[in-house]
């Protein structure tokens, strides 16, 4: 056989141990399509499916706008050429061995090629998603863009377009696994907003051209991993020169999120008294990000690659033809510029939740830091229930939020994590898959009572045993 042929014997023969996929045990709904639709077909919305189908909750739709294996960043506007994450580190296969990205490259490329392997490549991470997506049975429907989440009478109406027709769909939870800007959107300042046409700037999100940039000057706002990402593919283009402005006067520094990086703290995070909470992501705030040292070695090895420390830029406009950038020192002149300045969590910035956003708890509704700790930007956060549910911001006005689930960048602060990111999966994907799974039996209790008080005949018959039977000692001298 093939490698490919060895892998999908490997996978087969792990699952036979591991036993077949419990049937759906879920009751139809009348009226009711899907019990559930997962929206984004990334690792997230792979790995959440996965968990759900190995319960027996089966009834399931996965949506994604992107076209068929494109889903997610990184063949699309991610830049780097390796994952940040270390390639050891668990991610959408949730313990089964067999369907672990370093089982899936060794036995492509043999144990020696992965130990080759300091980081993994990103194209090569987005193959082995789509492998994951088709060996455990996941279809996912593309070209699928959820534009209204409409709340009906104890389910969901869906709006959607799907290859380019409208049509409403029905479901009873929705799990939002959208990624990095899937509770908000990009952060794009106001002096760039008001200062340059559209066509004088991107955000690292955006889908850009990076060869229009040849022989051109390219101006980079924002110092973390993205913006250097963004700035070393622009030189890599044929820039002329890369400038990249930064705020602070260094890049390096303490990152205060690595310390609750292990088990106990993730585990029990959503345990922590909101003050804590609060305080350690304002110290993660406080301190910036931090990028990833071969984010900076690949930007600064490059001879028309320049970085401004503690330059932050006072204005900014279009005249003659050319950006013309004011800063408290000097003065530079652009023909673009990329903005590399993150993302805002704000779930009124989601159109598919323009329904629903007035009503979604946020920090700043549950927490009132001390006057030294107040952040804005914390307080948008959503203030999200044990298992990734949107919360009401008053009691009984929109109890349908309980079965919408945000399992997107929206949910860091209240779990402690980078939700969506390859580390999150391993602990956070079953957290979420047990909450839909107790919500959907507990609504269903007296179905399921029925079901579990039910007399169950025996699969023998009485003439199995009759031989055996007894019949006292006279009987058997008889």
């Amino acid at each position: 056989m093939g490698r490919l042929e060895d892998l999908d014997a490997d996978v087969a023969r792990v699952f036979r141990y591991l036993g077949p996929e419990p049937e759906n045990w879920v009751p139809a709904t009348r009226g009711v399509a899907r019990d559930v639709v997962i929206v984004g077909a990334g690792q997230s919305g792979l790995a959440t499916a996965f968990a759900l189908k190995r319960k027996g909750v089966t009834n399931i739709s996965v949506i994604d706008a992107a076209d068929p294996g494109k889903a997610g960043v990184w063949l699309n506007t991610a830049r780097m050429p390796t994952l940040r994450t270390p390639k050891a580190v668990a991610g959408p296969e949730l313990g089964v061995f067999a369907l672990s990205f370093q089982n899936w490259h060794e036995t492509l490329h043999g144990a020696a090629a992965y130990a080759t392997v300091k980081k993994i490549p990103r194209t090569t991470w987005a193959h082995y998603l789509e492998w994951f997506r088709a060996t455990v049975g996941i279809k996912v429907r593309n070209r699928t863009r959820l534009l209204d989440i409409e709340p009906a009478d104890g389910h969901f109406r869906l709006h959607l377009i799907e290859d380019g027709v409208a049509r409403t769909e029905t479901a009873r939870k929705v799990v939002l696994a959208t990624g990095i800007a899937g509770c908000g959107a990009a952060n794009i300042p106001r002096l760039l907003q008001d200062g340059l046409p559209a066509s004088r700037y991107a955000h690292t999100s955006h889908p850009i051209q990076f060869d229009q940039f040849a022989g051109k000057v390219v101006a980079v706002l924002g110092s973390a991993a993205s913006a250097l990402d963004a700035a070393a593919a622009a030189v890599e283009a044929g820039a002329s020169a890369v400038h990249m402005f930064c705020r602070r006067r260094e890049l390096t520094g303490t990152w205060p999120g690595q310390a609750r990086s292990y088990p106990g703290a993730w585990d029990n995070y959503p345990q922590v008294p909101d003050a804590d909470r609060w305080r350690l992501e304002r110290r993660i705030r406080q301190s910036g990000s931090q990028p990833p040292r071969e984010a900076v070695v690949r930007a600064a090895q490059l001879r028309n690659f320049h970085l401004h420390l503690g330059t932050p830029w006072t204005s900014v406009r279009e005249a003659d033809g050319q950006v013309l950038i004011t800063t408290p020192e000097e003065n530079f002149v652009a023909d673009f510029v990329i903005a590399g300045t993150g993302f805002r969590v704000d779930p009124a910035a989601r159109p598919e939740l323009h329904r629903v956003a007035e009503q979604i708890a946020l920090w700043r509704d549950r927490y009132t830091p001390p006057p030294e700790d107040e952040d804005a930007a914390l307080g948008a956060y959503p203030y999200l229930g044990p298992g990734f549910q949107f919360q009401e911001k008053a009691a009984g006005r929109a109890p349908y939020l309980k079965d919408l689930h945000c399992f997107t960048s929206g949910a860091n602060l209240s779990f402690g994590r980078l939700i969506g990111d390859i580390p999150s999966l391993d602990g956070n994907v079953p957290r979420l898959a047990a909450a839909i799974i107790h919500d959907l039996f507990v609504a269903d209790y007296a179905h399921h009572w029925r079901r579990m008080a039910a007399e169950v005949k025996p699969d023998f018959l009485e003439e199995d045993y009759a031989a055996a039977i007894w019949r006292g000692a006279l009987a058997v001298a008889s």
